[in-house]
């Protein structure tokens, strides 16, 4: 806690993925972050808080809608988007009059948020627009000595960045699909919640490329895996399949498994996306699953991660 506390950074473990910790208040501990990760200064971050109880200090406009929200699914994977008050910065906000705010689930990001009695701005602890981490692991193999302390706390159970509602202006609209399924949001809210495929409001992300592994990514549908990938190896080429364990691929392909079960293959997303690159594979082939549930948010994912690279990612 001296350590943020003083301006310092800390990865720290969400029940999504690891964070990049610092205050929200500390304008140059904010901007140590972007550095850090190579952020552009532009793309705005989330503040954690400890508990829905915080939202007025944060957000001076709270519609009904987002506070059922907040009291049904806080803490957990759900990042509202309101207007700021002035506590929330600039440097936080990207400059917008708007911002993005969340009560993690996991115990030691709880823990430290309520010992530092604020908020924290903490987007994934990994250079920026690359594959997240979901282990501490993950954290020290990207970011190493940049990185002040690093608080171990197991593999995230989620696995995938939260789902971010937009509630500043209108209905309610989802941004960025994530770690809490649309149908949980409209049963919730009893209507339904669109994912708005572009916005005016900036949001993490939101890029077209983003949390991409080195390794090139193709998307198929499980039906066409085995035939995309004989096809790309009869090509000279390296390749690998992401995809269910029922696929019969031939025994020297080199398979990556997820489960079918869509908060499965959420967990373990990154993990495959990450032991690829480590594979020294030129393609993976991966499989899209069904756009349900966590589907959605897998699905947006491997979209990125196959994006042609832009010079901001």
């Amino acid at each position: 806690m001296e350590i943020l506390q003083r301006g310092g950074v800390v990865a720290l473990p969400t029940e999504t993925v690891y964070g990049l910790a610092a205050n929200a208040e500390d304008e140059l501990a904010v901007r140590r972050v972007f550095a850090i990760k190579g952020r552009p200064a532009t793309h705005p971050l989330i503040i954690h808080l400890a508990g829905v109880e915080a939202l007025p200090d944060w957000a001076r406009h709270i519609p009904p809608e987002a506070r059922r929200l907040a009291e049904a699914f806080w803490p957990g994977p759900l990042t509202l988007v309101l207007p700021r008050t002035p506590r929330a910065t600039d440097a936080v906000t990207g400059g917008q009059d708007t911002v993005a705010l969340r009560v993690p689930s996991h115990p030691v990001a709880l823990d430290v948020l309520r010992t530092l009695g604020g908020g924290l701005a903490a987007p994934s602890a990994n250079r920026f627009g690359r594959v997240s981490p979901t282990t501490a692991e993950h954290v020290r193999l990207d970011l190493g000595d940049d990185v002040d302390l690093i608080l171990d706390g197991g593999p995230c159970t989620v696995g995938v960045e939260s789902t971010i509602v937009d509630l500043s202006s209108g209905a309610p609209a989802i941004l960025r699909p994530g770690g809490l399924a649309a149908e949980e949001l409209e049963r919730v809210l009893g209507r339904p919640v669109p994912v708005r495929a572009s916005s005016t409001v900036r949001v993490s992300g939101s890029l077209a490329s983003h949390y991409a592994p080195r390794v090139g990514v193709v998307l198929v549908e499980p039906s066409e895996a085995i035939a995309r990938a004989e096809s790309l190896r009869l090509q000279g080429l390296q390749v690998g399949v992401l995809g269910p364990a029922r696929l019969a691929l031939p025994r020297d392909f080199v398979r990556f498994d997820i489960p079918e079960d869509a908060a499965g293959a959420a967990r373990l997303l990154y993990l495959r996306l990450r032991e690829a690159d480590m594979a020294g594979l030129d393609v993976l082939v991966a499989c899209l699953p069904p756009a349900q549930g966590l589907g959605l948010a897998v699905r947006d994912r491997l979209a990125r991660a196959a994006a042609p690279r832009t010079p901001e990612a």
